[in-house]
């Protein structure tokens, strides 16, 4: 017969995960573990009861953009940048009203992005 506590091995908690709840959203919890009889006060009672809860739920599977694509908001963002870029430029040589090549320029830009806006959102909603 062993004496002491039993070895966990490949099975021991080394992992953390830390979350954070505004006050709203902790009633929800308290309220959630007072539908259950778990004690919000007692330690070492919520954190396996949520790890319960999470891991016996099954998780649908979404629909998204392809992870081998490139990040389209990292991408965006970066086409936002330029195009900020583009305007202190005209700013700064005091080309108030831009040429009609930039004008164009810009128009395809909005057309591009306005493109791709849909095609990420008929992605996340297949």
């Amino acid at each position: 017969m062993a004496i002491g506590r039993k070895r966990l091995g490949d099975n021991k908690r080394k992992h953390t995960i830390m979350l954070r709840f505004n006050t709203e959203e902790l009633e929800k919890v308290k309220a959630l573990l007072q539908t259950y009889q778990v004690d919000f006060h007692k330690r070492g009672t919520v954190g396996p009861f949520l790890r319960t809860l999470i891991l016996s739920k099954e998780v649908e599977k979404v629909e998204g953009v392809p992870i081998n694509t490139p990040k389209v908001g990292y991408q965006l963002n970066k086409i936002g940048t330029n195009i900020n870029q583009l305007v202190k430029v005209a700013h700064y040589k005091n080309r108030r009203s831009p040429n009609a090549s930039l004008v164009e320029e810009m128009k395809r830009a909005n057309d591009l992005v306005a493109k791709l806006n849909m095609v990420i959102n008929n992605n996340m909603n297949l």
